[in-house]
């Protein structure tokens, strides 16, 4: 998710501490996540790690449209699907898991 990155540096300054943070902090939670999940000795301990990712995921969608509706981003579209994608492959990978 570098691309929040790129995306909050047009953030108004004031917003280096609120929106632009959260937003940094929900895209790197992601990947960490996954990560540290897959560093377990135990399916299920993965699989929790990687609903924790989903739920940073949908953070980080929210975050977007808060921006969006608050004229710091426009067109989103390309950031939607980008979350969309992860969104699919974190649920097919909690699925093939969990079989």
């Amino acid at each position: 998710m570098d691309m929040v990155y790129s995306l909050t540096r047009a953030f108004p300054k004031e917003e280096i501490y609120g929106l632009s943070s959260q937003m940094r902090r929900a895209a790197v939670s992601i990947p960490s996540n996954i990560a540290e999940g897959a560093a377990r000795n135990h399916k299920k301990e993965f699989i929790q790690f990687l609903y924790t990712s989903l739920g940073s995921l949908s953070e980080l969608e929210t975050q977007v449209l808060i921006a969006e509706r608050q004229g710091y981003v426009q067109g989103i579209e390309k950031v939607n699907s980008e979350i969309n994608i992860v969104r699919k492959q974190l649920i097919g990978l909690i699925k093939s898991i969990k079989i």
